[in-house]
């Protein structure tokens, strides 16, 4: 190897030593997953005592954090449904006032509220935690070869499960809903026509960049089948991991879980998201305005308490660049309950 090739990869190695310094500063970091915005979701959630639910544990890096400032007599209890985690969560957190369920968030959440009682403080992160992103095997990453999975637990349907039952409208439909893929049309007639051949995310991502319009410059029409290959890959996580769907029956329950002047905090990574939780927060429902009193007072089951949603700041980027597309809002419960 030539003396530039030895500085260059010095150069290269001496980076990622100082991106894992950087990542492992971060607050309630580990090696299985870095938290975002770790400190700002323990401040709004910080009390004495109560019940806490993280709903989405993963390293439990935000359960950690959040232990350390509540009192002797709180509680934290951790959901997942990836056994790996909480296996991963338990081995780190040795604390009696932690426990963990091993279930889907809005399962979770119930089961937790029939052993605890009602909620001081709820924490949903909804993105998925780096370690299943790493992982080639889950099949999350684009980056990685592995099968066609996306499964953040270990049962239901794969990725590729999802693609055999979808003639090419149906795919058109879901990316559209999921991803807002600008090209669904043209993604999804080539995905299926490769469908025999599709084995890994690498025979996917590949498929669906050929798909895409070619522009000018070359270097654009790299950055957009990326994107597209990414936009694809969430929409089909979503549709296998039923994200939607479960942050919809978890926002319903939380009105009748969590105690007057209880606080929640939600994460959310893209705006099909974002635009579910800031619409409960404001009108208490998915759909239609917000119930009234006979005066007209709007009644609403929490009241939002950061008007616009928060942001990692450029710190937290630098060293956690998946940390960039973060929206937190916060929440507390009002005296109003819905029928």
């Amino acid at each position: 190897m030539t003396a530039a090739r030895l500085r260059a990869a010095a150069l290269v190695t001496t980076r990622r030593r100082s991106t894992r310094r950087k990542l492992h500063a971060l607050p309630g970091a580990s090696d299985y997953h870095i938290p975002v915005l770790g400190n700002e979701c323990v401040e709004w959630l910080q009390r004495d005592d109560g019940i806490f639910v993280d709903c989405t544990l993963g390293g439990g890096g935000h359960s950690s954090l959040l232990l350390e400032k509540v009192g002797p007599n709180a509680k934290v209890i951790g959901l997942d449904r990836d056994a790996n985690a909480i296996a991963a969560a338990t081995s780190r957190i040795q604390d009696p006032r932690f426990s963990t369920i091993e279930a889907v968030f809005d399962e979770g959440l119930q089961r937790a509220y029939d052993e605890h009682g009602p909620f001081a403080g709820v924490l949903m992160d909804l993105g998925i935690s780096s370690r299943q992103i790493d992982d080639a095997e889950r099949g999350f990453s684009t980056r990685f070869e592995g099968p066609l999975d996306m499964r953040m637990g270990s049962s239901g349907k794969t990725a590729l499960d999802v693609l055999n039952a979808l003639d090419a409208r149906g795919l058109a439909r879901l990316l559209r809903a999921n991803a807002d893929e600008p090209h669904a049309g043209r993604i999804s007639k080539a995905v299926l026509e490769a469908l025999p051949t599709l084995v890994t995310t690498k025979d996917l991502a590949a498929v669906v960049s050929a798909a895409v319009p070619t522009s000018s410059p070359p270097a654009l029409d790299a950055k957009r089948r990326n994107k597209a290959a990414a936009r694809v890959f969430q929409a089909l996580r979503i549709e296998v991991n039923d994200e939607l769907g479960a942050l919809d029956r978890a926002l319903a329950l939380l009105p009748h879980l969590v105690e007057e002047k209880g606080r929640v905090v939600v994460l959310a990574y893209h705006s099909l998201e974002d635009r579910r939780v800031k619409r409960f927060f404001r009108d208490g429902k998915m759909r239609g305005d917000a119930a009234r009193d006979a005066y007209g007072n709007r009644l609403t089951p929490f009241s939002p308490l950061t008007r616009k949603a928060q942001s990692a700041g450029d710190e937290e980027v630098e060293a956690n660049p998946r940390a960039r597309s973060a929206r937190l809002r916060v929440a507390e419960r009002t005296g109003w309950s819905p029928a």
